[in-house]
């Protein structure tokens, strides 16, 4: 390992991240890059942002300029990280160079080419969130089948309380990625077709399952013009009964509400869930632009190991959850053998926004087919940027 020590002269250093904004972990990357800087004399420029569709392409953007930073957090494994992989150096060659470290690489962030170049942060896994206290009071079975599920929201619907919170004009993504699974075996729903014969029978299922619950009034009434951020409000003051989310989602749960909150696999049409999506959204990477500069190569690849030590990967990944929240979501996230990547993060950008934004609210109103859906999406040649 590096052994962090004062330069005889100090090296200045740019990073981008994801680390901004209202990033729980904002302050501690802060931190981290501050106590480097006091034990090496190095000098850090940091321009961190919050993780949305603009800062996104602003990275993209700069990639492409030849204006990209030395350390990048960024989404690792997707279609997103696909086009600045050129400009990335593999964990192998830093491996190979620097021995002593032994700079994991997970097969998870393993691309097409063979290589991983990020060193994996923020796990997640998609499932659905549940208000157990109102399953309670309403005498609701919990939604561990299929079955139970439309059970359930047929007992909210009747007693005034929303079954599903979701907005299908803003985020549709998990109720779309959790309908298809619960269709499809893992292997179809690991499928990437190149043409619409190859589209697996259970996709159209699924997308038909997501009609099927708007018919049984699992979602708002105004789901189709409602935004993300009302009707997640509407889960956290107990006036929906469940919500399908990403792992963050927890964070954004009130401390009132972690032992009467749970998150369980979405359920299979079939039987019990079989598997999860999930897998590492975010890595740290080093870029080849630093890699092949020697006055700072040294210094580059000091500080990639100091942010990604396991201890100071712990503090990037806090997260403030206690309860019966707490535990089913560390049981959600130790089920990385079943873990399934999400369909869209292997889709170009047209693609996935015409499945996302146009079908799944189309579909779920009636106006497209499952059928017309898949032709839609299928015509964007949407895996051809995928892994």
């Amino acid at each position: 390992m590096f052994c962090l020590a004062l330069p005889a002269r100090a090296v200045s250093l740019r990073t981008v991240s994801a680390f901004g904004g209202t990033d729980a972990s904002a302050l501690a990357y802060v931190e981290l890059l501050r106590e480097y800087e006091a034990q090496t004399g190095n000098v850090v420029e940091d321009n961190s942002g919050t993780s949305d569709e603009s800062w996104k392409a602003s990275v993209l953007s700069d990639f492409a300029a030849g204006n990209e930073p030395d350390i990048l957090f960024f989404f690792a494994c997707s279609a997103d990280s696909a086009p600045i992989l050129r400009k990335m150096v593999p964990l192998s060659e830093i491996n190979a160079a620097y021995p002593d470290l032994a700079l994991p690489e997970s097969d998870i962030l393993r691309e097409a080419d063979g290589n991983v170049y990020a060193i994996p942060l923020r796990p997640y896994f998609e499932g659905l969130f549940v208000n157990t206290d109102l399953f309670g009071q309403y005498g609701a079975p919990l939604p561990d089948t299929w079955e139970h599920l439309e059970a359930a929201i047929a007992i909210f619907k009747a007693a005034g309380i929303v079954p599903i919170a979701v907005s299908l004009s803003d985020i549709p993504h998990y109720l779309a990625e959790c309908a298809v699974l619960a269709a499809s075996t893992p292997e179809a729903f690991a499928a990437r077709p190149t043409t619409l014969d190859e589209v697996p029978e259970s996709w159209r299922r699924g997308m038909a399952l997501i009609r099927r619950l708007y018919t049984l009034g699992a979602f708002p009434e105004n789901a189709l013009g409602t935004s993300e951020a009302v009707t997640s409000e509407l889960f956290r003051q107990k006036q929906a009964a469940m919500q399908i989310d990403g792992s963050w989602f927890v964070n954004a749960l009130p401390e009132a509400s972690m032992d009467t909150t749970v998150v369980m696999p979405m359920p299979s049409l079939d039987g019990e869930g079989r598997a999860i999506i999930g897998g590492v959204s975010m890595g740290f990477y080093l870029t080849r632009r630093v890699w092949d500069d020697p006055t700072r190569r040294d210094a580059a690849v000091e500080l990639l190991s100091w942010l990604t030590r396991p201890d100071h990967l712990k503090r990037l990944a806090a997260q403030e959850i206690t309860g019966t929240l707490a535990e089913s979501a560390d049981a959600m996230a130790a089920r990385t053998s079943d873990m399934v990547r999400p369909i869209q993060d292997d889709m170009n950008k047209n693609a996935r926004e015409r499945w996302l934004l146009e079908c799944v609210p189309a579909v779920a109103a009636g106006d497209m087919t499952p059928e017309e859906c898949w032709a839609q999406v299928m015509a964007l040649d949407p895996f051809q940027a995928g892994r």
